[in-house]
């Protein structure tokens, strides 16, 4: 398991904000050393160990880009069309004999090798055939359609760092280098559970006074999406010794404890008690709306993260907080979030040296621009907020003031995992 100083988050000021606790994770966060070897197939979103350099070059030999005439370049007719003898036919996968006659044409396919001293080819829609010859016209470049060996990726080019993410387009290109397999980091393991007396799971009775329990299953999701490993702990009480207890348990044989509700100042709140009394807690007030009341610390070399208990500040604070932590555990390359710019539809106020992220929906303006639009209502405990919107807007610390036209950042939800 990764193993963190108890001093590994410490931080003096009374509140931090979103860019110094994702500096203080990345600086300070030690990546899981062990590796497994996975196939292609289940590489997907798994963390790269080690840089692949492209053993062979891409594409490996010269080919055609279309389907048309190979003729050498010195033969190019200059003024006017000129007839060409057609001699010889590739296709893509055969293998070429002869090398090119001079002032001679060969009928070559998309991807088929280039017949040697051949070095451009005429599209097959830009010429004409006329009693077994082939009509070129003139001024077409040397080298035209063609694509010479090595012009993708030269052989020996690092082409997937380690620390990369593996996407879909990834395995493609591991693939296309004749791989089968590749070396990852192992999943990081995460103990995920929800705390308040308030809170029943899915499937069991219900009491008046109680809600079931969402925020868990959320966080679930996005740490699956992440590529973890999950352990569903369930719902804690609100008892402090009980708490303590189940922390320190699951701190062993985890690389992350991850905890929803809790974490703010009431007398029923005992997280922070909790925590403090098996490990060392900095309870980090973010300057983050929604989402300030967020904790933070270690527990026998564990690092621990206790996010609000509302689901709308719980999903923010998991975007900026967990995310980054888990990439820098699994040993990833940070993925900065790029809002994109669109056009705000809506005028809001806020608090300056804050943070703030506004739920909107996109639509397309009369003049075609994006716009966002706000969900009409602000609670932090609205999951129909998320649900009904397409992602965030962010606002940064020094704006106080957005009105309608004014350009804003908006990140998509299906960007945040």
């Amino acid at each position: 398991m990764a193993q963190l100083s108890d001093d590994c988050f410490a931080f003096g000021g009374p509140m931090m904000s979103v860019d110094e606790g994702v500096a203080i994770i990345a600086a300070r966060v030690t990546a899981v050393q062990e590796t497994e070897t996975v196939s292609l197939v289940e590489a997907d979103g798994r963390i790269l160990a080690a840089d692949i350099s492209a053993p062979l070059p891409l594409p490996p030999f010269t080919n055609s880009a279309v389907d048309g005439y190979a003729v050498c370049s010195s033969d190019l007719p200059l003024k006017g069309e000129q007839a060409f003898p057609v001699a010889g036919r590739v296709q893509a996968g055969a293998s070429v004999r002869e090398p090119i006659m001079t002032g001679h044409a060969v009928r070559i396919f998309t991807g088929a090798p280039m017949p040697e001293g051949a070095d451009t080819v005429f599209m097959q829609e830009d010429v004409r055939l006329d009693e077994g010859k082939v009509i070129l016209p003139s001024g077409l470049k040397a080298g035209a359609n063609v694509r010479p060996a090595g012009e993708d990726i030269g052989a020996g080019t690092r082409a997937l760092p380690a620390g990369q993410r593996l996407r879909p387009q990834d395995i493609a290109l591991a693939a296309a280098f004749g791989l089968t397999h590749v070396d990852v980091r192992r999943r990081i393991r995460v103990a995920v559970f929800s705390t308040g007396n308030e809170l029943v799971s899915p499937g069991a009775p219900r009491a008046a006074a109680q809600l079931f329990d969402s925020n868990r299953f959320m966080l679930m999701a996005m740490l699956a999406r992440l590529g973890c490993e999950v352990s569903d702990l369930g719902i804690l009480r609100d008892d402090r010794a009980s708490l303590a207890s189940a922390l320190k348990k699951v701190a062993g044989a985890h690389d992350l404890i991850l905890t929803t509700g809790g974490v703010s100042t009431g007398e029923e709140d005992h997280v922070k008690a909790g925590v403090e009394s098996v490990g060392t807690l900095v309870l980090w007030r973010m300057a983050i709306k929604p989402g300030r009341p967020v904790a933070m610390g270690i527990i026998g070399g564990t690092p621990f993260i206790g996010l609000p208990g509302n689901p709308v500040a719980s999903f923010v604070t998991f975007v900026h907080l967990v995310r980054p932590t888990v990439l820098a555990l699994a040993g990833a390359l940070q993925q900065n979030l790029i809002p994109l710019p669109v056009r705000a539809a809506f005028a809001y106020k806020k608090k300056i040296a804050r943070r703030e992220y506004v739920r909107v929906n996109l639509r397309t303006g009369a003049d075609g621009v994006l716009e966002a639009q706000k969900f009409p209502r602000e609670g932090a405990g609205l999951l129909s907020s998320l649900v009904e919107t397409d992602g965030l807007v962010e606002l940064g610390e020094d704006v106080t003031r957005v009105e309608p036209g004014q350009t804003v950042g908006f990140l998509a939800y299906a960007g945040l995992t």
